[in-house]
């Protein structure tokens, strides 16, 4: 079977698939660390995803899965880190958010130890995880489903569905980022109003502190601004003031596959092989990416 995409949702459903002893490759237009998944922010949290029922069991499956990844950090890149979602009440999540563990109501918000994946590292774990499972990954950019050799094809191809499937509902949704020199930050922060394009967020990373945020929909470009930069630099220093002398390492664009609900169902081609479709999953790829690799495998194994 052939997995298109090579983000987080097409290598960890890949994973699923050869660790069940199916001999599955990638086929990706752009290396993993091209991909939207690997400028990620990488906090586990359902965001900007729906449907909300069917995400939370994804990302509590998911969660299990970095816990227990957590325990090999630097070969994994996830670690358990301590942080604080201000503005959230544990009323307004679903029932999913009573099985995350110790998450609690603190003034002004939730506190919580989550999964932090530092995204590059991650990637690369996947893809050496996946080859010693037999797959592979493969250099081939595919411009129409139904011309895939494989008796299964499974479409992870993200933004990339909005013209292969091709699938008008799929939107971008530019995130913009900036890394900086870490001045002593241990913990993650987020306060996010969904009504508004600009979140603030700071996520403490190996290799700097990654400053947020952005939600610019139907917004393509890839250029980061300036002026945006400035004013995420300025709303996480309102937050922690010794931000704002921080050095500046990097800037940041990704665009997040946007769609009304994720698409993740079996089809059947014209010719009677099964295509099965995994994508649309917002800003939360990182956090659902196992609970929807496990149900797509589900999806594509009898078939296979």
């Amino acid at each position: 079977m052939i997995v298109i995409g090579s983000g987080v949702a097409g290598l960890t459903t890949a994973v699923v698939l050869a660790e069940s002893g199916r001999r599955v490759r990638v086929w990706a237009r752009e290396p993993a660390e091209r991909t939207t998944s690997a400028v990620a922010g990488g906090l586990w949290w359902p965001y900007r995803i729906e449907p909300e029922p069917l995400v939370g069991a994804w990302a509590l499956a998911s969660l299990a899965e970095y816990e227990e990844s957590a325990r090999r950090p630097e070969e994994t890149g996830v670690r358990l880190v301590d942080g604080v979602h201000r503005g959230i009440r544990l009323d307004e999540l679903g029932a999913w958010a009573g099985r995350v563990p110790g998450l609690r109501a603190v003034a002004g918000g939730l506190a919580a130890r989550l999964p932090v994946i530092d995204m590059p590292v991650h990637l690369a774990w996947l893809r050496e995880r996946l080859a010693r499972a037999g797959g592979v990954v493969e250099a081939r950019e595919v411009t129409d489903l139904a011309a895939v050799p494989a008796p299964v094809v499974v479409n992870c191809a993200g933004l990339g569905a909005r013209s292969l499937v091709p699938d008008p509902a799929v939107r971008p949704v530019r995130g913009q980022l900036v890394v900086v020199e870490n001045p002593g930050i241990t913990t993650w922060f987020t306060s996010v109003d969904h009504s508004s394009a600009a979140s603030t967020y700071f996520i403490p990373q190996p290799w700097g502190l990654l400053l947020g945020g952005t939600a610019e929909e139907d917004d393509w470009s890839l250029a980061p601004d300036p002026a945006t930069a400035a004013a995420i630099v300025a709303r996480c220093s309102a937050v922690r003031p010794e931000i704002a002398a921080a050095r500046i390492l990097a800037h940041r664009v990704g665009l997040r596959p946007a769609r009304s609900a994720v698409r993740l169902e079996r089809r059947r081609l014209p010719d009677g092989r099964v295509l099965v479709h995994n994508y649309g999953h917002g800003g939360a790829g990182v956090t659902v990416a196992w609970g929807c690799a496990r149900e797509a495998a589900g999806l594509a194994l009898p078939a296979a």
